[in-house]
């Protein structure tokens, strides 16, 4: 075989090799997105009184409460908590999809490509860790800290809030 033949093989062999290697990215992408419309991100309460899964966008799916819920918690006490877990949640999706695309991309300007992007089309930064259960306690819970009043009595009641003001940072994805 004379060197342009030579050449011509190996031109070829080159192009079948991209186009294997890009069916494997073909498939790679595939079973990425798969995987990213199946993520559930769970979370409990530390005391296990709220469980929430959340859906790979970041919506709630489900919450579900104890049976200690029936014996009497103060709203405000488990408003936080609701509140807390589903954040939880959201980052417990969030990491887990940020893992498949790790496993799928490697390490790569490609993965950071696609991060920015997502930040990009969807308008939301990916959800931050909202760090330790909130405290409750006679002193801790509910009616005292920031948004209360002195009441009359000497002691501290709770600011009262309006319906709109309780849900106006509450964002529903879909």
């Amino acid at each position: 075989m004379n060197e342009t033949a030579k050449h011509l093989v190996q031109r070829i062999q080159a192009v079948d090799d991209a186009a294997a290697a890009n069916r494997n990215r073909a498939e790679t992408y595939r079973a990425m997105t798969e995987q990213l419309s199946e993520v559930t991100g769970t979370a409990s309460s530390p005391d296990g009184l709220v469980s929430v899964e959340a859906g790979p966008d970041g919506t709630v799916e489900k919450v579900t409460f104890s049976d200690a819920v029936r014996r009497g918690v103060e709203p405000g006490e488990l408003a936080a908590k609701v509140q807390h877990t589903i954040a939880l949640a959201r980052v417990a999706a969030t990491r887990q999809q940020a893992e498949i695309v790790q496993r799928g991309l490697g390490s790569s300007d490609l993965l950071d490509k696609v991060l920015a992007e997502d930040k990009k089309l969807f308008g939301d930064s990916e959800p931050v860790d909202p760090g330790p259960a909130p405290e409750t306690g006679p002193e801790t819970g509910p009616g005292f800290g920031p948004g209360t009043v002195p009441g009359t009595d000497g002691g501290r009641r709770p600011r009262r809030r309006s319906d709109d003001e309780a849900f106006e940072n509450f964002r529903v994805m879909r």
